[in-house]
């Protein structure tokens, strides 16, 4: 055994000196490899001093072989500098697989898109980002108008409880009709989206101008909300689709700015447009400022696409018949699906905001159905989806990545966390602290204010760095610290100041994590799959702020009445209901007032049961964030003249 093993090893040494291209080497590394496993597993005898001295021989052998015939001296120089370098500096060695090299089947809306990028000039380009930027600021303003001013139209109805509820439900479908939206811009193109978005606003803002109960101003709510979401989802695509990879977190965090203005800005025009004219003609002119502002994005994207198509880079259009074309949007949209989530995800929550409102409580029939049928809606859902859906409306493919998958829930617990505890807080601010309406909105919007400075400088650290994970962890501690700290500080008697900090606490984690969880998915997919995986994101952060507002409004309407008539003066109890249903009720006696003092217990005893609701997502918050994959962003995802 000994002369054999001894024979071996010089044959073996003898042929590593032959061994001089890959090919050679890949069949000599058999011929060892083989018959080794072969030996050990059956002949080998127990290890000695004698075979480790063979090993030792042979390895001593073949490594100074393989040194000279592979050349691997030329290849470590070529190494070592990589070794140094920074992570953004490494080849991705997934690029090849990655990039869009034209080899995956692109939808037409895809395709337009990327005809236009290359058709435009760099000045045409910069254009759109400006024309953007301003559409962008004029719906921030607005949503932050809408935000002062809609507890006052609420309360115009004697209806302040249900602020929630008109929340609920626009939240619901504005997250469920993102993956519609995505398919519009895919399948039809972006401009026709963005101008789909900006006739949803109209309507909805014309209803909430024009409305005569809450019932109406709820639907036109509904309108608004689908629009504003989907058109700031929009917005985020064309970004993607004008951007490198590596580039787009700068591009994004500065479409954030106008969070700046609106924070300053739109609680002061809401107060001038309280005190010197009505809520009606703050939604109405922000329609026509609006349509002012989107015309020249449409203009621009019409000339160039009409540009691409007579230079032949856009495809024919399809020659169907209406009926053909009813019928194949039908099965891409995944009617049936998207019914069955909207109609689950309501009847569920919203139950839990009304049902203290109904003659019997819990006991009520309808509130039961609800429920139930809400239920047997999702479980439908699931079913229609698994075995009967020829184009599944969720693309279920996407969640088998856990870094989609924990960028997905992490926008569902992070929106739940947040809206359990915000949705009231605008009130929380006037009727405990008697901050006027501008003042609790700056105090509102100091995490807006803290996001939106960080945003462009982590932008361009995650241009620099080249990878998401760390700095998404990093935002973990802010996010707790700004949310577990609320339950000592948003008492009454407590100083404004700490509620500003908490906010700033939410604004690091809010900047941090609007930049890495986005970028987190969209490097994963190539182009043609960013607007599905965009609204898979979209959609969860949409339903988990639905939930948020129904876990608000179900402490709200069931646990502050109660409280308030606890507290109330024994003279003052018949005036439960006017005063749970009117801000400016609450408001109409002093400070230090009995029945003032009454209304501020309530709002704070239920005003921590809200916080510590939203402290119960934290454990989930931070498992989301530590599961992702740390991939670099370095990699061609883009095609034409882009950022």
């Amino acid at each position: 055994m000994k002369e054999e093993t001894r024979r071996d090893v010089v044959n073996i040494s003898g042929e590593c000196n032959a061994v001089c291209k890959p090919a050679a080497l890949v069949t000599f590394l058999c011929r060892i490899y083989v018959p080794s496993c072969h030996y050990l597993k059956y002949k080998a005898p127990q290890p000695s001093v004698t075979h480790s001295r063979h090993l030792l021989t042979f390895f001593t052998t073949l490594i100074p072989a393989l040194w000279s015939s592979l050349e691997l001296e030329d290849l470590v120089k070529k190494i070592w500098p990589l070794l140094l370098a920074q992570p953004n500096d490494f080849p991705d060695k997934e690029k090849e697989h990655d990039s869009d090299d034209g080899s995956e089947i692109k939808q037409d809306g895809v395709k337009r898109v990327e005809a236009i990028t290359k058709v435009w000039s760099p000045g045409m380009m910069w254009a759109v980002f400006i024309f953007l930027y301003l559409v962008n600021l004029v719906d921030t303003l607005l949503q932050a108008v809408h935000s002062s001013l809609v507890p006052y139209v609420t309360s115009s109805f004697s209806q302040h409880g249900l602020l929630a509820i008109t929340s609920v439900f626009g939240s619901i479908i504005a997250g469920v009709s993102k993956l519609a939206i995505a398919k519009i811009i895919d399948i039809r193109g972006r401009n026709e989206g963005f101008l789909l978005m900006i006739l949803i606003i109209i309507i909805g803002m014309i209803m909430k101008a024009c409305c005569k109960n809450v019932e109406t101003y709820a639907a036109g709510h509904t309108f608004y909300w689908v629009g504003h979401v989907g058109l700031s989802y929009i917005i985020d695509v064309v970004l993607s689709d004008m951007t490198s990879l590596r580039n787009r977190m700068i591009m994004f965090g500065l479409y954030m700015s106008p969070r700046l203005a609106s924070t300053f800005g739109g609680p002061k025009i809401a107060e001038l447009f309280f005190k010197y004219s009505t809520y009606r003609w703050a939604f109405g002119s922000f329609c026509i400022i609006l349509v002012f502002f989107s015309i020249p994005v449409s203009a621009i994207f019409m000339y160039h696409e009409i540009k691409a198509k007579k230079l032949g880079y856009l495809p024919e259009k399809s020659q169907r018949s209406i009926w053909d074309s009813a019928k194949y949007y039908f099965v891409e949209f995944d009617i049936v699906g998207m019914i069955l989530t909207i109609a689950g995800f309501s009847l569920i929550l919203i139950p839990l905001n009304i049902a203290t409102r109904v003659p019997n409580g819990w006991k009520t029939d309808y509130i039961t159905a609800m429920l139930v049928v809400g239920v047997v809606c999702l479980a439908g859902f699931a079913a229609w989806e698994k075995w009967y859906a020829k184009v599944p409306y969720v693309p279920f493919k996407f969640l088998k990545d856990r870094t989609i998958l924990g960028a997905c829930l992490l926008s569902a617990f992070l929106n739940m966390s947040i809206f359990a505890w915000d949705t009231y807080y605008n009130s929380y601010l006037q009727v405990v602290h008697g901050l006027s309406i501008a003042t609790a909105g700056y105090t509102l919007n100091a995490f807006s204010v803290t996001s939106t400075i960080l945003a462009p400088f982590i932008g361009l650290f995650l241009r620099w760095y080249g990878r998401y994970y760390w700095p998404a962890v990093f935002g973990i501690p802010w996010c707790v610290l700004g949310t577990a700290l609320l339950i000592h500080f948003r008492q009454p008697g407590n100083d404004i100041g700490y509620l500003v900090m908490c906010q700033v606490f939410h604004g690091v984690c809010g900047g941090i994590w609007a930049m890495t969880g986005p970028l987190a998915i969209m490097t994963q997919v190539t182009h043609q799959e960013i607007a599905v995986v965009l609204a898979l994101y979209s959609m969860f952060g949409s339903i988990g702020q639905a939930i948020g507002f129904g876990i608000s409004g179900a402490l709200w309407t069931n646990d502050l009445p109660r409280e308030m008539y606890k507290a109330l003066p024994h003279d003052a109890k018949n005036q439960t209901a006017a005063l749970y249903g009117d801000i400016k009720l609450q408001m109409a006696d002093p400070i230090g007032t009995p029945i003032r003092d009454a209304v501020v217990h309530a709002y704070g005893v239920v005003q921590r049961e809200m916080v510590i609701a939203g402290c119960a997502f934290l454990p989930l918050i931070c498992i989301c964030v530590i599961v992702w994959r740390s991939k670099p962003i370095d990699r061609q995802q883009t095609k034409g003249n882009v950022f």
